[in-house]
């Protein structure tokens, strides 16, 4: 991989940085696990699909800038040294989007991905049930096909901001004779369709961050199939390794993320250095961040060439969450006592960052179910 930028990757560097300059909220918006926070971010990402920057590298007459990985890459640079908002419809524009432009139909295409950037249409994940967390393949929730429609019944759980969102896409088993991977169907079902009822999942800090989603006899149009039906097992992997490889946690938000704990550290030095410890974990973290940087630009030389990710997704995924973790602890290591106050903002940044890194390791598949992954790669084992 190249690391020397070209001239018009600079100018697009350039481009981007003085738009965030004259755009990036002076007020901190709220939280978007609040109705209000999450308009306030809704309204903030449709400005940033104003300038084509919502979803950079889908084409320009579908809402993007028509941008490559590596500019990408720099655009997550610039957005997170700006500090803007997080986004609020990662879920949408990062994975379902990614799924839709590869498996997704022309028609499909023109009708979901232009809202989707504009965030017109705000998107929750329909994986986990009851009984099928981790083990996907598990999955119960029903797709009865009836001629041009599917009839849903089921229970979705742990759907991210679902409560306040308009859509979600999920997997359904439409054939009620299959077993695990197989006959599974990809939907993508509104959250305003009679029979669904939506039940928030109240957080310990008050907030709804989390919903279950009950589908009862919920009927959907078939045109909502994405990709071939009994085949949604296939489709849902691709978003899988989206949301495990480069696209959900760009390594330009761990560099933001370790340069915060430096300025922690170095804020409060002479406390830290009584625990000689917090000082080698806050250059750990800070090395991980660049190292995981520099992976990721060596992974987008390659696909950029036409080579496709494959276990580097799951490796990706245990590095930035286990990565997640050691920043977020380090930092509560650092302000000690003072994590708890909840008048301190800052401590109160670190401690939500903290609580919700614990999750890390489980969220987009199990560290352990990814390290099986490798293994499996690794020895040229048959996929089970």
């Amino acid at each position: 991989m190249d690391l020397t930028y070209t001239p018009a990757q600079k100018a697009f560097r350039t481009k981007v940085r003085a738009w965030l300059k004259d755009n990036v909220p002076k007020e901190r918006l709220k939280s978007y696990d609040t109705r209000e926070g999450f308009e306030q971010h809704r309204a903030w990402e449709a400005l940033l699909a104003g300038a084509g920057y919502s979803a950079v590298m889908w084409p320009k007459d579908l809402g993007g800038s028509g941008c490559d990985l590596t500019e990408w890459l720099i655009f997550e640079e610039e957005y997170w040294a700006a500090d803007a908002p997080a986004r609020v419809n990662q879920n949408g524009i990062l994975l379902l989007g990614s799924t839709i432009m590869e498996f997704g139909t022309p028609e499909q295409k023109a009708r979901f991905l232009p809202r989707m950037a504009r965030c017109d249409d705000m998107w929750a994940q329909g994986w986990s049930e009851p009984n099928a967390g981790s083990d996907m393949a598990a999955i119960s929730s029903r797709a009865t096909r009836q001629g041009d429609k599917f009839i849903l019944n089921g229970q979705k759980i742990w759907s991210t901001r679902a409560i306040f969102a308009d859509w979600v896409f999920g997997l359904f088993r439409s054939d009620p004779t299959s077993s695990r991977h197989h006959g599974l169907s990809y939907i993508l079902v509104p959250l305003n369709t009679p029979g669904i009822t939506v039940r928030p999942i109240r957080a310990i800090n008050g907030r709804e961050h989390f919903a279950e989603i009950f589908f009862d006899d919920v009927e959907v149009s078939a045109e909502n199939l994405i990709g071939a039906e009994g085949k949604g097992w296939h489709v849902a992997m691709a978003t899988a390794g989206f949301e495990r490889g480069l696209l959900l946690r760009s390594p330009a938000r761990y560099q933001r993320s370790a340069q915060k704990l430096v300025d922690l550290y170095l804020r409060n030095q002479v406390d830290a250095d009584r625990d000689h410890s917090i000082r080698d974990a806050v250059l750990r973290a800070w090395q991980g961040a660049e190292a995981y940087t520099l992976s990721s630009y060596h992974t987008v030389g390659r696909l950029n060439k036409g080579a496709q990710i494959g276990a580097e997704a799951s490796t990706n995924k245990i590095v930035w969450s286990e990565l997640d973790i050691l920043i977020n602890e380090t930092a509560m290591r650092i302000l000690g006592q003072r994590a708890e106050l909840i008048d301190d903002e800052e401590a109160n940044d670190w401690l939500e960052g903290f609580l919700f890194a614990q999750a890390g390791p489980i969220y987009a598949g199990s560290n352990e179910i990814q390290r099986n992954i490798i293994a499996q790669r690794m020895l040229g084992l048959p996929k089970s």
